[in-house]
C-alpha cells in the first residue's frame, strides 16, 4: 500500500508488524467504550505505545496504562494516557475476583497497581482491559482490574489464564482473543499515522549493529521498536 507523502518507511515500518497487531486489538476494544468508562492498558511498548494512541483516536474512554518501567509509562503519558501506573510484579493471590459490592478481595489479596486502578475507577474496575504482556503475573492482575461484565483483551501471551469458571460465570466476564489484523485495519492504521494521530516511536539501528539492538531489547532500553536500517 502506498504510504502518505508525510511519512518515511523507516518510520512507519513496524506499523505493518507490531502496529497492525495492537490497531486490531484496540480498535475492537474501542467498540464497546464510551466517555464514562475506563479502559486499562497493560504494558507500554512496542505494542502498546501504538495501542494507546489507537484508544485515544477511537474512543473517549479515560485510559490507564500499567507498566512496570516509570520511563515507559512517562511516554505512555507523553502520549495520551490520563493515568500511568507502575507495576510492582507481584502476582495476585488467592481468588483474584472475591467481591463485596464489586471490590476485588482484600488488600493482602491483590498488588499495589491493582489496588491503585481500583482507586482510580472508584473501587469497580475498568470496563476493558487491553493485556499486551500476557505473561510474568500479568494476567492475574489484569484480570483483577477488571470490573463486572467487563471485557479483558489478551494480546501478549505466555502463561495461562487461571479463573474459577464460577467467577466468570457470576461477574460475567469476557475473555477476547486477538491476533493480527486484516489489510483493512492497516489501511485504517496508515490514515491514522497520516493525520499524526498515531506516532511510532522507535530507535534506529544500522544493519550491521544488529548486535546492539537485541542488547538494547534484552535490557529494556528501547522506548517503542527498533527498526534496523541498511
Amino acid at each position: 500500500m502506498r504510504i502518505d507523502d508525510s511519512l518515511e518507511p523507516a518510520d512507519v515500518a513496524a506499523l505493518a508488524d507490531a502496529g497492525l497487531t495492537a490497531y486490531h486489538a484496540a480498535a475492537k476494544a474501542a467498540k464497546r467504550l464510551g466517555p464514562r468508562d475506563r479502559v486499562v492498558v497493560i504494558g507500554a511498548g512496542g505494542l502498546g505505545h501504538i495501542g494507546i494512541q489507537v484508544l485515544k483516536a477511537l474512543s473517549p474512554a479515560e485510559l490507564i496504562v500499567v507498566d512496570r518501567n516509570p520511563e515507559a509509562l512517562k511516554l505512555a503519558e507523553a502520549i495520551g494516557a490520563d493515568h500511568g501506573v507502575v507495576a510492582d510484579g507481584s502476582e495476585v493471590t488467592g481468588s483474584s475476583r472475591e467481591r463485596s459490592s464489586a471490590v476485588i478481595g482484600s488488600s493482602r489479596e491483590r498488588s499495589s497497581a491493582v489496588d491503585q486502578v481500583l482507586s482510580l475507577t472508584g473501587g469497580n474496575g475498568a470496563e476493558v482491559v487491553v493485556d499486551f504482556v500476557g505473561e510474568g503475573g500479568a494476567t492475574a492482575e489484569g484480570v483483577a482490574m477488571l470490573r463486572r461484565a467487563g471485557d479483558y483483551h489478551v494480546v501478549g501471551y505466555g502463561e495461562n489464564i487461571d479463573v474459577p469458571t464460577i467467577d466468570i460465570v457470576s461477574t460475567e466476564i469476557n475473555f477476547i482473543g486477538n491476533l493480527v489484523g486484516s489489510y483493512n485495519d492497516l489501511c485504517d492504521l496508515m490514515a491514522l499515522a497520516g493525520r499524526g494521530a498515531v506516532n511510532l516511536h522507535t530507535q534506529k539501528y544500522a544493519l550491521d549493529d544488529f548486535q546492539s539492538a537485541i542488547t538494547d531489547l534484552d535490557s529494556g532500553n528501547v522506548r517503542g521498536r527498533a527498526i534496523l536500517i541498511p
